[in-house]
This record gives structure tokens, sequence and C-alpha cells, in this order.
């Protein structure tokens, strides 16, 4: 396959990113959008804390590039999901959000699991216990303070076989891409 045909097939993918309906963003959906088509990201998952309603708003202004996610605060710490059809409540046990997650078919990450300098870093056996549970790990987010955060989140995927997500987690337009993956097309968390 020549490298022309490659890159076609790829998307270019930021899979942590905030709107305005987190509270600590600074960035209205239409706004993040238009920083998302300058820089060229395909896939832009819009995953507010707690809400899916930025990702919806988003959604609506541009329904090809946006996919519905939410950033969850469990009992032990921060989960991404992708593709999410419905709200998932934050302050439930890791596992019961997951099942509800399931139930929707949404991807799950576990979110920037080792950075312990913000209130959703996960204790290792609390995050040992949901491995089977989740399908990645992120690696890499571009606001962790500490790299080494990131680089014990690398070798823990590793170490335990995991699929890893990186995201920027922008709460700005301007940090937005700071961090994305090239992944092959894609229509759904499968």
């Amino acid at each position: 396959m020549n490298a022309a045909r490659t890159e076609a097939a790829r998307w270019k993918v930021e899979l942590h990113c905030h709107t305005s309906y987190s509270k600590d963003s600074l960035a209205p959906p239409a706004k993040l959008l238009r920083a998302c088509r300058s820089k060229g990201i395909d896939r832009l998952a819009v995953t507010d804390h707690n809400t899916i309603q930025g990702a919806l708003a988003a959604r609506e202004l541009d329904p090809e590039r946006v996919i519905v996610g939410e950033e969850i605060m469990t009992q032990g710490g921060e989960l991404l999901a992708f593709f999410v059809r419905e709200h998932v409540p934050p302050g439930l046990p890791p596992e019961e959000t997951i099942a509800r997650l399931r139930l929707q078919g949404a991807f799950i990450s576990v979110a920037h699991p080792f950075d312990n300098l913000r209130k959703g870093h996960w204790r290792l056996p609390d995050l040992l216990a949901i491995l089977p549970l989740v399908d990645a790990i992120e690696t890499f987010n571009a606001r962790c303070v500490r790299p080494v955060a990131n680089r014990h989140a690398q070798a823990f995927a590793r170490e335990h076989n995991l699929a890893s997500t990186v995201g920027s987690d922008a709460h700005t337009p301007g940090e937005l891409g700071a961090a994305f993956l090239w992944m092959p097309e894609f229509n759904d968390a499968l």
C-alpha cells in the first residue's frame, strides 16, 4: 500500500478534552470545534467532567467529527468513556460505572491513573481490580505536570498488555491537540 493511501485511511484523533460544560473549562463547544478544524483533528472525543451535555452540544454542531464521551469520577478514580449514549452519574463504585457504560457499548479507558497531583488518580489495588473490565489506559496525558505519571502509566500498560489512549486533556481551545493518536478510520467503539 502506498504512503498516500495509508495516510488517507488514518484519522488524527483527540480523545480527551473539555468544553465549558465542565466547570474548569473555558471552551464553548463552537470555539473548541473551530480549534479542532484549524488543527486538522478528524475526530474529537468530548469528555466533560461528569456530564455528556457539552459533547451533545458539540455533536449538534459537527455530528461527523464529535464522539460523545464523558470523564466520570468513580469512587476509585476517573474513567474516560467514548461512544456514550446516556450520562453516567459520578460517585458510583468503578464496577457499577463500568457496567452502565458496557450496557451502552462504550469504549472505556482509565484516565491519568498515576497522576497523584489530581483528585482522579487511582490507588493501585483499585486499578488492578478493574483491569479485566476496561479497554485501555491513558498512557499519556498532556496536562500531567510530572512526566513520571505518564511513564508509570506506559510501563503499567505494557506490563499488563493493555491498549493505550492519549489525550491533551484540553480545557482551552489552545491546548487542543497537544496529544493525539493517528488511528484507522472507525465508526463505533469496536
